[in-house]
């Protein structure tokens, strides 16, 4: 007899439904939200096992892994689309969560999410943690120059070091607002300290992957943005094919179409929205200060004089997607060209 087995997953216990091939309810419980009891539940009470359905979360990622360790065959939906499902439910528990989750897994109506190597996940977390230092600080920054311009005193603009003597400056005439200055730009002085280490991390981690060597090959592609995609994409296989890691990462047109309607959108922006990002920084660096020409800038730059710099920056960002993908299938470096292979525009 065929068992199908949904989890509704919460950080202390989890719910478990087992279903036949039918659709009926076998055998219900909670356990501990723990791989060792959720699998000996599932091994005592669904022996014949076919799939295992767990929604996306916060944990789902260690649950995954440990599962598939122990030879079960777990799958990890989308959670948006387990919810579409289960919305038609009259009465929403935990209970009957899981026993929406087994029918989906016993119907085979469903999307499964590629569960990302561990290592990717530290590697993106690293990523993560300096991304979030950068932004507090300039948040503490645009604090800083609020303070100031009240008083009508204007830091303008400051690069390296020159920020933080620049304020002071402006503030030790002043003993009030100094010493509501002063810790914040002691703050960011701690702040920035620990980003260089973490810089120094990511430059570590970069010099020793060969696939992320070559990665930054490619223009406007450095260390950040080369870990960003590998942590990201984790496995390029999972594609079949090149162009839709643009797709994966947000970069295509929305479509309507439905009768006589059909229009196109903006950028979907689904997926990850720090690749989304470092991407976009990434054309608009090639676009703008790279002076080594290729056959990708004569494009985006013909697309800029035809549809206006902003969108040119967005198709550049999905073409470089879709091209450090094939790069990575195919093992290859970025390939340059001349003004004259390329195409320069007039």
């Amino acid at each position: 007899m065929e068992h199908y087995v949904g989890l509704d997953v919460s950080l202390k216990l989890t719910s478990i439904c087992v279903v036949d091939r039918a659709g009926k309810v076998e055998r219900e419980g909670v356990v501990a939200s723990a791989p060792e009891a959720i699998a000996t539940f599932i091994k005592l009470h669904a022996p014949h096992v076919v799939r295992i359905g767990l929604e996306t979360g916060a944990t789902s990622t260690w649950l995954w892994t440990e599962l598939d360790k122990m030879g079960l065959p777990i799958v990890c939906i989308d959670a948006r689309h387990a919810k579409a499902v289960l919305k038609m439910q009259i009465n929403k528990s935990d209970r009957n969560d899981a026993a929406g989750i087994a029918r989906i897994m016993q119907c085979g109506w469903y999307k499964e999410v590629c569960v990302k190597d561990l290592d990717s996940h530290a590697t993106k977390a690293l990523l993560v943690s300096r991304a979030l230092l950068v932004k507090v600080k300039r948040d503490i920054e645009n604090q800083i120059r609020g303070l100031l311009k009240n008083l009508g005193l204007v830091i303008g603009r400051a690069k390296m070091n020159m920020f933080a003597v620049r304020a002071a400056q402006l503030a030790e005439d002043r003993s009030e607002l100094f010493a509501a200055v002063d810790p914040l730009l002691k703050a960011r002085e701690a702040i920035e300290q620990q980003i260089v280490d973490l810089d120094r991390k990511v430059l570590r981690l970069a010099r020793n992957n060969a696939q992320v060597r070559r990665f930054m090959t490619a223009p406007g592609i450095g260390p950040v943005t080369a870990l960003c995609f590998l942590a990201t994409i984790d496995d390029p296989a999972r594609f079949k094919r090149s162009r839709s890691v643009g797709a994966y990462a947000g970069l295509t047109t929305r479509r309507y179409a439905s009768g006589e309607i059909d229009w196109t959108g903006r950028i979907s922006k689904c997926g990850d929205k720090m690749l989304r990002g470092y991407l976009y920084e990434a054309a608009n660096v090639l676009l703008t200060r790279v002076a080594k020409w290729s056959a990708l800038k004569a494009w985006g730059i013909r697309l800029a004089k035809r549809s206006g710099l902003r969108k040119a920056k967005v198709a550049v960002a999905r073409k470089l997607a879709v091209i450090l993908h094939r790069m990575w299938i195919d093992g290859t470096e970025f390939k340059w060209s001349s003004k004259d292979a390329a195409g320069q525009p007039a």
